[in-house]
């Protein structure tokens, strides 16, 4: 059974950093995209970082790019996304997903906040001013 986990998360003053965690477990194909998402009150969950099972390259959005940097460590089945001089703005709950059926590319998982057919449990970031 796939399975992820977001942590690290919490309350940080705005120009702090903080590292997300995601635990992932189960993947039966090495060719898997890895995406990190996020849904700030009252908006639409969007795609902020993704790591693409085709050229095994990692993209990011405009409003985190500059910002934030996506890191694997293998031996620990983890990836991480590391988000520095964080603002009000980046309040959200943060959500690491997972596709094995490659079905879509990192520009799709970014443009529409969706896609990806595994989902773990999301880490509140709240940036206080």
């Amino acid at each position: 059974e796939v399975q992820l986990q977001a942590s690290g998360g919490g309350l940080v003053q705005a120009g702090g950093s903080l590292r997300l965690s995601c635990a992932r477990s189960g993947f039966t194909s090495d060719d898997v995209a890895i995406g990190w998402f996020r849904q700030a009150p009252g908006k639409e969950r969007e795609g902020i970082a993704c790591f693409s099972a085709e050229d095994h390259a990692t993209y990011y959005a405009d409003s985190v790019k500059g910002r934030s940097t996506f890191s694997t460590d293998n031996t620990k089945n983890t990836v991480y996304l590391q988000l520095n001089s964080l603002k009000p703005e980046d309040t959200a709950v943060y959500y690491c997903a997972a596709d094995q059926g490659l079905l879509y590319n990192c520009n799709y998982y970014l443009n529409h906040g969706s896609g990806m057919y595994h989902w773990g449990k999301g880490t509140l970031v709240t940036v206080s001013s």
